[in-house]
């Protein structure tokens, strides 16, 4: 169901969503299941620009982002909780923005919590920046740590779609065995 067919490449864009800053990464996986690195990054905006304005330029800029990769999958961090409000409300619009970019585009999107990425990741649900940056390093096979630590937390989304991916495809299976019985 979202496997790479034989001699077909999973693409997959994993967005850790931001008004100032929003990590995105691009991460493709073959035959040989070692997801290879394709783009890394984080796109900015403003902080004295418009709230309209600057929510247009990440719409814009992660446009870009589907045109130029075509994902066939999308993995957006959820907001699960936020002290802070006003971070929580500029997340949740710019992660909107990708959400429905990416239904627009028929992608497979899913949406994981800080816990379930690093538990997914590194092994511990309580891991911190610079041990998911790290596992990162190592799972993408990189010579340095990826950094800003945004564009590391994007691949570790990535990097989490691609370790569900099996699981989802098993229960996928299951229910149309269900409902075809």
């Amino acid at each position: 169901m979202f496997a790479p067919r034989r001699g077909h490449d999973l693409t997959v864009l994993g967005i850790d969503p931001g008004l100032t800053r929003c990590g995105y990464a691009v991460l493709r996986q073959g035959a040989s299941q070692k997801p290879e690195v394709i783009s890394l990054g984080v796109i900015t905006t403003r902080k004295t620009t418009d709230l309209a304005q600057r929510l247009a330029e990440l719409q814009q800029e992660l446009t870009s982002l589907f045109d130029e990769f075509v994902p066939a999958a999308v993995a957006v961090e959820q907001v699960f909780f936020q002290a802070n409000v006003r971070t929580a409300m500029s997340v949740g619009q710019v992660s909107g923005l990708a959400l429905a970019i990416a239904a627009e585009r028929k992608c497979d999107v899913v949406q994981y919590t800080p816990k379930q990425i690093k538990s997914a990741v590194v092994g511990w649900g309580g891991a911190d920046k610079l041990q998911v940056q790290r596992m990162v390093q190592k799972r993408l096979g990189l010579s340095k740590l990826p950094k800003p630590a945004d564009a590391a937390d994007a691949a570790a989304l990535a990097l989490c779609y691609l370790a569900m991916l099996p699981l989802r495809q098993s229960i996928s299976a299951a229910e149309s065995k269900v409902k075809s019985a």
